[in-house]
């Protein structure tokens, strides 16, 4: 008896230009609750963090040895990356909405001072995480920090909720128009785009 091959992970799509956006953007936001979740393990983290810029080849490979060391360190620090992605959800797509982040603000404001006691001035004079070679967290420690720079930015009246339907991602808009609605064009754009032909209304 064949067993049928385990489904492959979502593939990361780095569309929100922002690590704090790119992470809110690894499961989907749909009315029936999470799905398409992208962070099933401490594995899947650190492929993130690789590709959203967050860390380097050589860091991912000592967090990864580290993980194989204290398996239960690197599941809380996918908890932690998890939980701290909700924070960062409910904050921007508040704002994006224009509604007050006051409540959410401060559970962020916990999260930030946690990650800055980590913060601090290498020899070389550049910044550096204490304890990124013995904590799992540290992959979501620069996230946090990109966050609170995006918060104090010109651009976060441009961070935008994607207008597909049960998509929730969430971007800074860039374009020149500043008119951008869609997450990705050829996905929530299309489809979207393909259900208002279909009932009748505005493409």
């Amino acid at each position: 008896m064949t067993l049928p091959a385990p489904a492959a992970e979502p593939a990361f799509l780095f569309v929100g230009g922002d690590p704090a956006l790119d992470l809110i953007n690894t499961v989907d936001w749909t009315r029936r609750g999470l799905e398409q979740e992208r962070l099933p393990t401490f594995d899947s983290l650190t492929r993130w963090a690789e590709g959203a810029g967050v860390l380097g080849s050589a860091a991912v490979r000592r967090l990864r040895r580290l993980a194989a060391e204290r398996p239960r360190a690197a599941a809380a620090a996918v908890e932690y990356a998890r939980r701290t992605r909700d924070i960062l959800h409910q904050l921007f797509a508040g704002i994006a909405r224009g509604e007050s982040p006051a409540a959410v603000l401060a559970r962020f404001n916990q999260l930030l001072a946690e990650a800055m006691e980590r913060l601090e001035v290498a020899p070389d004079y550049g910044w550096r995480w204490r304890g990124q070679e013995s904590d799992p967290r540290s992959v979501v420690w620069p996230v946090i920090w990109s966050a609170a720079q995006l918060l104090r930015s010109n651009e976060l009246a441009n961070v935008r909720i994607c207008g597909g339907d049960d998509c929730g991602w969430m971007y800074v808009d860039r374009s020149r128009n500043g008119l951008r609605r869609w997450c990705q064009m050829r996905t929530c754009g299309t489809r979207e785009k393909t259900r208002r032909r279909r009932i009748g209304g505005p493409g």
